[in-house]
Formats: C-alpha cells, sequence, structure tokens
C-alpha cells in the first residue's frame, strides 16, 4: 500500500547541484533527486507552456501538486511533475529568457521571491508496481502519456535504454536513416512504437517482457535498418506519399520476394498519374498484393449513377431483377485493372448482392 506524505520544499533546494546533461541524466536537490527516471518521457514542454511555469511561480500562485518518490537512503526521484521542475531549473540556471529578461536580469528581491517560492510535493513509498500504476493514475491530469510511454514505465532496464538511444532521441539515428519512412515524433516514443510493431507482429508488451532484461537492443536496431534498406532498394525514387506506411510489416512478408524495381518505377508513376486511384500512398502496398482496395479507386458520382439507373430502366444487368435506385451499386463495366475509366460510359447499375460477388466480398 502506497504511504504518501505531504511537504512544502523550496525552489532554491530544489535547483541545487542541478545537472541535466546526456551522460549523467537530469538531478537535482543537492544530488538526492533524480528527476528524470527512466520511465520518464523526454523533455517535451513547448516554450509556451514551460513559460507559463515561470510565470506562475513569479506571480506566487500555486503550482499544481507534485509526487516524489522516498527510495530510502536519503534518495529520491520525482514520479509526476518532472517537466515542471526542469523548466523552474532551466530558468534559474540561465537556460531560457521570460520577455528578454533572463533569470540574472532581475532584480535580487525578485530572484529572491522565486527561490523562496514553496512547491507543494508529495513524497510516496512503494513497491515498483505500486508506483507505476500510481504514476498512470496521476498522470492523467496532465500531458497524456502515450501507450508506448506507458509501456516504457514498465519495462524499464539496459534494453530499455539501449533502444531509446537509437530511437528515441531529437536527431536519432533511427531519424537519421528512416525519418523520412516514418511518422510521428522520436521523443513521444512513436519511432519505437512503431519498430517495435513491426518487429513483434503488433504484440509489443509480449516482446518488450521478454528482452527487458537483455544488455542491448541490437536485434532491433538492426531489423529496422534491414527494413529501411530493403524499402530502398525495392523502391529508390523517394516520393512523400512512402512517409508513414507499415513497411515493417511489408518487410516482413515480401523481404524474399524478387522484384525488378525499375518495373516497379514505371507502374508507380503510371499510378500517380490515374486520377481514379485517390489513395496514392497505397500504390505500394497494390504493387506488391495486387489488392485494389489499397488504391480507393475513385467512385462515380451520384449523376452518373442515376444516368446510368435511367438507362437500364432499374434492371440489374447480372440477375435481370429490378431493384430502387438506393438498393444498387455503381459497377465499373470494363474494370479499371483492365483499363476501364470512371466515366459515365463505363458505368452501369448493379444490385448489392451481385455488385459484391463480382467484387469477390
Amino acid at each position: 500500500m502506497m504511504k504518501i506524505k505531504l511537504k512544502e520544499i523550496s525552489i532554491r533546494e530544489i535547483v541545487n547541484g542541478y545537472v541535466n546533461n546526456d551522460d549523467e541524466g537530469v538531478t537535482g536537490y543537492g544530488g538526492k533527486l533524480n528527476i528524470r527516471p527512466k520511465y520518464q518521457r523526454e523533455f517535451v514542454y513547448k516554450d509556451k507552456q514551460r513559460d507559463a511555469v515561470i510565470d506562475t511561480v513569479r506571480r506566487d500562485f500555486p503550482l499544481n501538486v507534485m509526487y516524489w518518490v522516498d527510495n530510502g537512503n536519503d534518495t529520491y526521484e520525482v514520479l509526476d511533475g518532472q517537466q515542471r521542475t526542469i523548466s523552474i531549473c532551466e530558468y534559474v540556471n540561465g537556460t531560457f529568457s521570460i520577455n528578454y529578461q533572463y533569470f540574472h536580469n532581475l532584480e535580487q528581491d525578485e530572484k529572491e521571491q522565486i527561490l523562496n517560492y514553496k512547491l507543494m510535493i508529495y513524497f510516496c513509498e512503494g513497491t515498483d508496481k505500486e508506483k507505476l500504476e500510481w504514476f498512470k493514475t496521476i498522470n492523467i491530469a496532465g500531458e497524456k502519456l502515450t501507450d508506448q510511454e506507458l509501456r516504457n514505465a514498465i519495462y524499464t532496464g539496459e534494453w530499455l535504454t539501449d533502444a531509446k538511444r537509437y530511437f528515441s532521441k531529437n536527431g536519432c539515428v533511427a531519424y537519421g536513416l528512416g525519418g523520412d519512412y516514418l511518422s510521428g515524433v522520436a521523443i513521444r516514443q512513436d519511432y519505437l512504437e512503431t519498430t517495435l510493431k513491426w518487429i513483434s507482429n503488433d504484440n509489443i508488451e509480449e516482446y518488450m517482457a521478454k528482452h527487458q532484461h537483455s544488455p542491448n537492443a541490437n536485434e532491433l536496431w538492426l531489423y529496422f535498418q534491414s527494413v529501411i534498406n530493403w524499402v530502398k532498394v525495392v523502391f529508390p525514387n523517394y516520393r512523400k506519399e512512402m512517409k508513414g506506411i507499415e513497411w515493417g510489416r511489408l518487410y516482413n512478408e515480401y523481404k524474399d520476394f524478387d522484384f525488378n524495381s525499375a518495373e516497379l518505377e514505371k507502374n508507380i508513376k503510371e499510378l500517380m498519374m490515374d486520377e481514379d486511384v485517390t489513395n496514392k500512398k497505397g500504390i505500394y502496398e497494390y504493387l506488391l498484393d495486387g489488392k485494389e482496395k489499397h488504391l480507393n479507386i475513385r467512385e462515380f458520382t451520384p449523376n452518373q449513377k442515376r444516368e446510368a439507373y435511367e438507362r437500364q430502366d432499374g434492371i440489374c444487368p447480372n440477375c435481370k431483377g429490378h431493384f430502387e435506385i438506393q438498393e444498387m451499386e455503381g459497377d465499373h463495366i470494363t474494370p479499371w485493372h483492365s483499363g476501364g475509366k470512371t466515366n459515365a460510359e463505363n458505368c452501369q447499375m448493379l444490385c448489392k448482392e451481385c455488385n459484391r460477388r463480382k467484387s469477390g466480398i
């Protein structure tokens, strides 16, 4: 059962011995406070949010309560309030200014007001599991964690630290190699989540649990390199539509196939210019599996369908039954893949059952 005790801690005490660098991490409170534990997100406050924290302190308004974990031996770690704490410490350290005023530009009484400001801190004691469950609960009131950030809270260890080195830093190596092919933001764990999803066939928690205590994330990084290199070989001409495709899933399924890149490029150009193809991003998967559903072929307009319906007198040409227009669907007389266009001349109305049967649905 978590034990919780409320205390007041001044900013002066927290900024004492503040350190923020890649090698030593983020610490304060005379070296006794681990401000960024392994399960916390990278610093993601925008300038406006960061400045609002300092403005609140300078106006002597109360900040939301924070939570620290008491680890024993007079050491602590931030459970909730990391970004507010870093904002305060960075300002006092002179990293940024507010309205062109750095901390060192303030009058002495203004500096003292900030340093003497009391933060309300709940000190918590409990097991790792209790701390993490509590973190999930109290975090709801702040900037919500992503699913991957919550997973990172559970599966801490050397493996995760190494994986984040590749996938979770601004300008990380995964961004340098494959940023053009990935959606999301590295520091919000999107790159890590995407790669884990690919390598695990969407069983991320199972994969992380299996590798939690591995000494490194080499397997994950080598896999990511294989995916991106495969994409660059099979589809060497980059287009913006290639960003955000489920490349890992396609790699898993088609990596052993022998594709003709030159022929694929020729087909891509033709499909990019085809006005009936409304989902250009789907071209790549279509060329691998041949399924037209990826392309979202343009539908007939209501006027085109009405014209065909009247021309047919409401008769389905397949089953010869009579139907109301709302019971029928537009169909390409000459299929799109055989060169048929989405125009009035190539439109016929089939009853829904016949159309689905023709489409193989």
